[in-house]
């Protein structure tokens, strides 16, 4: 259906296979609300920047999920999507952020329209559940592959990057905020 999209991709150098149902998109079933509150390995809650009542009604859905599910340590991630539209922002980072800690979820902004942290937000979603299913052996064999494979490139943006980031703590700040690695930890 136009509701479900599935899409294999490769994170840490192992293929996962991701199924995802936008089922939001029908709420006049309650039907089908409910029974995908009972199923999935991951849930993603997607909100607009530039909209508080959908900001307001993430949270709604969070504290349902967390009714449904709540024997299960299921990996929640709180988004907030249309983040290139600075001028019309309503709902400010540091909003988003401190709303995911209170209902203990992942946060990550992206803009869907310039596929800004798109990638990531999957890739931090497939490392959340491998981190929970899979065995300790088997993510840290991965994290060391991963990070075998970083580049020499990377490693001089990072180390430039904390130069700049020392002679500038406001930067530090920002730049620690945009940064979605917190999506690999559990």
């Amino acid at each position: 259906s136009g509701n479900t999209y599935d899409r294999s991709i490769i994170v840490d150098g192992e293929e996962a296979s991701l199924v995802v149902f936008d089922i939001w998109e029908q709420d006049d079933s309650q039907w089908l609300q409910n029974h995908c509150m009972k199923m999935g390995d991951a849930y993603i809650i997607v909100y607009s920047v530039t909209d508080k009542v959908s900001f307001e009604k993430a949270s709604e859905l969070r504290i349902q999920l967390r009714r449904a599910r709540q024997t299960e340590d299921i990996p929640i991630i709180l988004v907030g999507n249309k983040s290139d539209l600075v001028r019309s922002r309503e709902v400010s980072v540091d909003e988003g952020r401190a709303c995911a800690v209170v209902f203990d979820c992942k946060f990550i902004e992206t803009s869907a329209a310039l596929h800004h942290n798109v990638q990531d937000l999957f890739e931090g979603i497939v490392r959340q559940i491998r981190l929970r299913k899979d065995s300790k052996e088997d993510n840290a064999r991965r994290m060391a592959n991963t990070k075998r494979r970083e580049s020499i490139s990377k490693k001089a943006k990072r180390f430039l990057g904390r130069i700049v980031a020392k002679n500038n703590k406001k930067m530090a700040f920002k730049a620690k905020s945009k940064s979605c690695h917190d999506l690999s930890v559990l």
